[in-house]
């Protein structure tokens, strides 16, 4: 589930607690779960990092990325239940690694923790972390899409926009929550043809992405009803209050006060849009 806000979340949460720290141990920790991706295996893994600074904590896309002193860096994808805390995790069942740091801070570790066991680990050295996860892999961050890029992606494609939005490989940080919050601010009907989309509709749709991301960033992400997500201090988001139109089907809408919420199913996914606000045009 986490997406652009809940991972900038995390970042945002860790990165002055773990910022010039050194890694003084690392160690899977002990659960019957079936193990998570980690690259390089753990004992190669823990050889390299023991020792090593944090020396910057960012994001790329839905991933946290910890630059390492040697230049590498680690990058954590949480997919669809992975958290990265600082304090107690939600349960020790599904506690999957945790990094015990030296130097003085308020906390002395760094931990993942992950439900379904879906979110990877790996170190790229930085020629690896380009071909992976560079351009031409990984799309413009959703937050730097100027209204020209939008043009550019979206004129050329014939794909429905909620699908087209979902692509990492042209936008990076948007998944299935925030499409449809995203799509009701901007008054377009998913199932519409990238293509299709109008300039103003194009102009509205930029507006929304800053505006729907950056709030939900404020509120620091969405805790849904299954309770997963938490931030690097194990507390609830807060976003959801203001969801418009994810999990809201059957429900008035917030817009136009005249339409209610429905769901589709776009490429597997739930869709949550209002009819009357977001007309398909032509």
């Amino acid at each position: 589930m986490p997406e652009l806000p809940e991972v900038e979340t995390m970042v945002r949460g860790i990165r002055p607690h773990v910022t010039g720290r050194t890694i003084r141990r690392f160690a899977e920790c002990p659960n019957t779960c079936k193990p998570i991706s980690v690259i390089p295996p753990l004992r190669r893994l823990q050889k390299r990092l023991v020792d090593q600074s944090f020396i910057a904590v960012r994001r790329l896309g839905k991933r946290v990325v910890l630059d390492l002193s040697d230049g590498s860096s680690l990058v954590i994808e949480p997919r669809m239940t992975g958290l990265v805390l600082l304090d107690d995790p939600p349960d020790i069942d599904h506690l999957r690694l945790k990094w015990e740091l030296n130097g003085s801070g308020d906390y002395d570790s760094l931990c993942f923790w992950d439900r379904r066991g879906l979110g990877t680990v790996r170190l790229f050295e930085p020629e690896q972390l380009q071909s992976h996860l560079g351009p031409g892999k990984l799309g413009t961050d959703a937050l730097e899409m100027t209204i020209s890029r939008w043009v550019e992606e979206c004129s050329k494609s014939r794909r429905e926009i909620k699908v087209l939005l979902l692509d990492q490989k042209i936008v990076a940080g948007i998944g299935n929550l925030y499409a449809s919050e995203i799509l009701h601010c901007a008054a377009i009907n998913p199932t519409a043809e990238a293509g299709s989309v109008t300039p103003s509709g194009l102009e509205r749709l930029a507006e929304a992405v800053q505006t729907v991301l950056s709030m939900a960033i404020e509120y620091e992400g969405s805790t849904l009803g299954d309770g997963t997500y938490r931030t690097a201090l194990n507390k609830h988001g807060r976003y959801q209050n203001h969801h418009r139109a994810y999990m809201r089907e059957g429900q008035a809408c917030l817009m136009c006060q005249k339409g209610k919420i429905v769901r589709i199913v776009q490429a597997q996914r739930s869709t949550f849009f209002c009819p009357r606000c977001q007309k398909k045009r032509g």
